[in-house]
């Protein structure tokens, strides 16, 4: 091979290995096009999944309260559910949050399922955790005899006044009884409701003796108007026909505000309801129908 043939292949090898550097350097040293989308196609780390190792306290009142669920990543959680009903991200947080626990449905005792829900629709595994509802306070062992016998009378304890004149007030100091209050030689129903007393089961009397032992019974009078005041456990009587002589007696059993405006809804016997609500009954059912609360504080 000739000297100037050596000389020309040398040429060409020394070419190739320039473009191939300019190809994958870039001039001055840069990074070409090809080599950032090398380095763009390398593998990215995924991340991280929230996880749920425990929730305090895991037990609680019917009437709600708090819980802390603690874990890891839990700023991704969108949505908490307990007892199926939604319980809202009130402290959000990355290793724990706190929600608000709803009040039991139909204030039951019960242990009822927990699930967390991230942002991307998944659900994250809580191990079969649960939160457990118990009847703590006398507001909770009061609506919680309510919502068991509204409709499953105790006849067995205290018997049943529908065929002397209505059941309305007898379930309504059973509620009571649940809650705490003591009968007494004024209030009380002894063996099954063969040996009552007027304040215990008949509307009219009942109101005089919560009138005449207001501030011992813990008890305030408040207007329909003032429905603000009034809480579950609180007591509602009416006045069908406007005409000052009282005719049925209720619990409440729920309080609504939807955007200021306050809904009452009530347990009771005779019309046996566990929900039935204020307004439509003063003007549906007995239209023109007056009445009044008694709120409890003890």
């Amino acid at each position: 091979m000739s000297s100037l043939s050596r000389s020309r292949r040398l040429l060409a090898v020394a070419a190739t290995a320039a473009a191939a550097a300019l190809l994958f350097t870039g001039c001055a040293g840069e990074p070409s096009p090809v080599t950032k989308a090398i380095a763009k196609a390398a593998p990215v780390a995924q991340a991280k999944n929230a996880t749920v190792s425990d929730i305090q306290p895991a037990s609680g009142s019917l009437s709600g309260g708090t819980t802390t669920i603690t874990g890891t990543n839990l700023d991704k959680v969108a949505s908490v559910q307990i007892g199926g009903q939604a319980a809202p991200v009130a402290q959000p947080g990355k290793d724990k949050i706190v929600v608000t626990v709803p009040q039991a449905a139909n204030w039951a005792a019960a242990a009822v399922p927990i699930v967390v829900t991230a942002a991307d629709g998944k659900v994250v595994p809580t191990d079969g955790k649960t939160y457990t509802y118990q009847a703590q306070t006398p507001v909770d062992q009061q609506l919680s005899y309510a919502l068991a016998h509204w409709n499953n009378y105790n006849t067995a304890q205290y018997g049943d006044l529908n065929p002397v004149g209505g059941d309305c007030a007898n379930f309504v100091s059973q509620t009571l009884i649940a809650r705490g209050w003591q009968m007494n030689s004024d209030w009380y129903n002894h063996d099954a409701a063969a040996d009552w007393s007027p304040a215990w089961g008949y509307v009219p009397a009942m109101d005089d003796y919560f009138r005449e032992n207001a501030a011992q019974l813990g008890l305030t009078e408040y207007s329909f108007d003032q429905r603000d005041k009034i809480k579950v456990g609180d007591i509602v009587m009416f006045d069908w026909n406007n005409n000052n002589s009282l005719d049925h007696v209720q619990i409440v059993s729920a309080v609504n505000n939807v955007n200021g405006k306050i809904t009452i809804e009530m347990a009771g016997h005779n019309t046996d309801t566990d929900y039935r609500d204020l307004d439509h009954t003063i003007t549906v059912e007995h239209p023109g129908a007056t009445g009044h609360f008694w709120s409890l504080s003890k």
